[in-house]
């Protein structure tokens, strides 16, 4: 096992949550993944939809004028990217924007990003651009606002629970003697058992993974969607049934690896659980378009026909590498069941693209 037990504040006889765990190992600052690697790409861990291709972005920008225009075309317009990546899908929005004057003219661009290292590649990618960066969403205070988040909520770690004669009990990482990482499981706090208590996707359950840093975020966008109006777009790998397993999962050169490997070396994220998604926004008074696969939203917002229409102007070459990387996106065995797309809004409109 590739550990130091220096970092990461894992000591023997001392227990830590999972969630708190890996919220140290993704995001310790100079210690932790997100904060001295760039994950993306070939030469990184994974690769995102919108440096698979540029259509994704594309659709996605498009979605967001047509949700603007849905919206009343509102003079003052805010739009929050969480988790930027390397910058490539807000690249591609601000190039998109500048064919729309209108909403080009009305639209506030802000990028949600903890990491300093990642906040630096977006910065040079887009130099020049009227772009915002914000650790917190105060200081938007008036217009409707949309968040977007592809590939977001994920990338938050989750507590683990196993239930036992109708008790919860939470997972916690100790060292142990040998310096290995135990896996030990300790009751869990009244206040956690009444949280779970309130989802009825979670209801008995033998193994239960609850979000609850990833609420704790998602608080915070409600309260801003519920004052200003707008909504959050979603779109991540997950699921709708519920799960009776771990799916914390770790990357590393686009190969699985060893959970507890290579700690703050490799990427670490679960599966995220829709319904439950679905359970809170409605619990906090937001309506929720049905929850669709990414194949569903992007033919439906028409991907395949520009692909087509670009393809005309292309040689061989480059069309058999734009459809392979759209079959990336679309293909069921791929990308196109396993990832999910969730809308969740405050609006007197419902007829937002993609959904039906």
């Amino acid at each position: 096992m590739n550990y130091n037990p220096s970092y990461f504040n894992l000591k023997k006889n001392k227990l830590i949550p999972v969630d708190e765990f890996v919220e140290k190992v993704l995001y310790e600052p100079n210690k932790g993944y997100y904060t001295k690697k760039i994950p993306f790409g070939n030469q990184g861990d994974f690769i995102t939809a919108p440096t698979i291709s540029n259509l994704f972005s594309e659709i996605i920008s498009i979605w967001i004028v047509s949700s603007w225009q849905k919206l009343g075309k509102p003079k003052n317009f805010n739009f929050v990217e969480l988790g930027p990546g390397d910058g490539s899908f807000s690249k591609v929005l601000v190039d998109t924007f500048k064919n729309f004057p209108e909403i080009n003219k009305s639209i506030n661009i802000y990028l949600y990003e903890k990491s300093d290292l990642l906040k630096n590649v977006q910065k040079k990618i887009l130099k020049g651009s009227k772009i915002v960066w914000i650790k917190n969403f105060n200081q938007i205070k008036k217009g409707p606002i949309i968040f977007f988040g592809n590939e977001f909520f994920d990338a938050i770690p989750v507590k683990q629970f196993s239930r036992r004669r109708n008790l919860l009990f939470e997972k916690y990482y100790s060292l142990n003697k040998m310096n290995e990482i135990d896996e030990i499981y300790k009751k869990a706090s009244s206040k956690d058992v009444l949280h779970i208590k309130k989802f009825k996707i979670l209801k008995n359950l033998k193994f239960v993974e609850f979000p609850k840093l990833g609420l704790n975020e998602l608080t915070k966008i409600i309260k801003k969607i519920s004052k200003l109006g707008g909504g959050l777009l979603l779109i991540d790998y997950g699921y709708l049934k519920p799960k009776n397993i771990n799916t914390l999962q770790s990357l590393l050169k686009h190969k699985r690896n060893k959970l507890l490997d290579n700690l703050g070396k490799a990427d670490i994220t679960s599966l995220v659980n829709f319904k439950l998604l679905n359970e809170y926004f409605m619990k906090n008074n937001l309506k929720v378009k049905k929850i669709v696969t990414q194949k569903f939203f992007l033919e439906k917002m028409g991907i395949i026909e520009r692909a087509n229409n670009l393809s005309q102007k292309m040689n061989f070459t480059e069309k058999s590498n734009l459809y392979l990387r759209l079959k990336r996106l679309l293909d069921k065995k791929l990308m196109g069941s396993l990832f999910k797309v969730i809308f969740a809004y405050k609006s007197k409109k419902d007829n937002f693209l993609g959904f039906e």
